[in-house]
């Protein structure tokens, strides 16, 4: 490539998503006819309810759906997405506080570009989404990562956040239930972030996206609802993808104090516009609809929860322990590192390694716990076919051996 070919020093530093890597390989593999059983994409394997779907198909026929909407979202659906705040965290906002984006991952990306200046650093407790450290990056922040290994059941203390405070440090990322590792954080840690956040003028990003996917009787914490205090510097990140089975209709939103909400306003309007205008009538039918249907999805998935931890609790040299919520397993693999595995006896070093090999030689797909920042893990995600949740934990205990 010729020197003026070069691309942005902004992008080279960027790491592609993991978890779409092997997504992508996966169902290239597939359509290459292999029978690949993958485990590597957060994405429920259920239909988006009946209701939501034809609430779309009616916006369809209407003309009036067929052009832009405001940059910020239709009115209605901010107002049902104040009124979902309510119902669920427990505490009022206005619709002028709502900015609906193209996912859960613009919300991300448009929050830090709004707050993060070059130098600026946010603390991002791990193991982390592989999304949180490069949109810091693209944002031209440093992320500063605090780990709390399953010892800990991947929570963490508000003594090693602050270990890791500096006059730069900008924002704390908090995502609870937690995707990778599907810990759901106690009321305590979640009160001791936020009172902390306040005392040292810190910005509160609260990833919310699994928040209605919990099991054991645990509950989402809100942040904004334990601390009233720390609203004034609290984004919230969500969306419909998780909990409604609607990752491909790409809806989110940030819910943020009137200035920010104002100040992504303006850089969604140059960056995207606005959300499609069927995809917002789908999200407003099932943000104001019950949550019938979702209690349906999380049954289902409990099952699968307690199936998967079970099964890969008999591979050996696996370690998992039961997440609470979300829908993935994050079992330690430390004790496969460096012995002979499948039917070749290859030696593997790293979680990297291993989750090629397993992908190659046993067509099961599992995210390696590099991506988030945890080496020694593999990330299994249960939103699959019963089936082929079970046909998949098999061939990798085969494959161990």
């Amino acid at each position: 490539m010729a020197s003026w070919q070069t691309l942005s020093e902004r992008v080279n530093r960027v790491a592609p998503s993991a978890t779409l890597a092997v997504d992508s390989k996966a169902k290239a593999m597939k359509a290459a006819g292999v029978d690949v059983i993958g485990f590597g994409a957060g994405e429920p394997n259920f239909p988006t309810p009946d209701y939501i779907v034809e609430a779309a198909v009616k916006a369809c026929r209407d003309p009036k759906n067929h052009r832009y909407t405001p940059t910020p979202g239709l009115p209605a659906l901010r107002q049902a997405i104040a009124d979902k705040t309510l119902r669920d965290s427990g505490y009022a906002v206005t619709p002028d506080r709502v900015v609906v984006t193209n996912g859960g991952k613009q919300a991300v990306y448009e929050a830090l570009q709004t707050l993060i200046d070059p130098g600026d650093e946010v603390i991002i407790p791990a193991p982390y989404w592989t999304t949180y450290p490069e949109a810091v990056r693209l944002a031209g922040g440093k992320p500063v990562f605090v780990f709390a290994g399953s010892e800990q059941g991947f929570e963490p203390t508000v003594e090693a956040i602050e270990a890791v405070r500096t006059p730069r440090t900008k924002a704390i990322v908090v995502n609870s239930p937690s995707n990778p590792t599907g810990a759901v954080w106690s009321r305590e840690t979640i009160r001791a972030i936020g009172r902390w956040a306040v005392e040292h003028h810190v910005w509160v990003l609260s990833d919310e996206i699994y928040e209605h996917l919990s099991y054991d009787g645990m509950r989402t914490v809100y942040i904004g609802a334990e601390v009233p205090e720390v609203r004034d510097q609290l984004i919230v990140l969500n969306g419909v993808a998780k909990t409604y089975a609607m990752t491909g209709w790409r809806v989110g939103w940030i819910v943020a104090p009137t200035p920010v909400a104002e100040a992504v306003t303006k850089l969604q309007g140059h960056l995207s516009s606005n959300v499609a205008d069927v995809s917002q009538q789908a999200a407003l039918a099932a943000v104001e609809g019950s949550l019938d249907a979702v209690d349906m999805m999380r049954a289902a998935f409990d099952g699968r929860r307690r199936a998967i931890v079970a099964a890969l609790n008999e591979v050996t040299g696996v370690t998992c322990s039961a997440p609470h919520g979300a829908f993935y397993a994050f079992p330690e693999v430390t004790a496969l590192l460096g012995r002979p595995l499948g039917p070749d006896g290859s030696v593997v070093r790293t979680s990297s390694e291993l989750a090629s090999l397993l992908l190659d030689q046993a067509h099961v797909a599992a995210v390696p716990g590099e991506a988030f920042g945890a080496p020694g893990y593999l990330r299994f995600s249960y939103a699959l076919a019963d089936d082929d949740l079970a046909e998949g934990v098999r061939r990798f205990k085969q494959w161990v051996g």
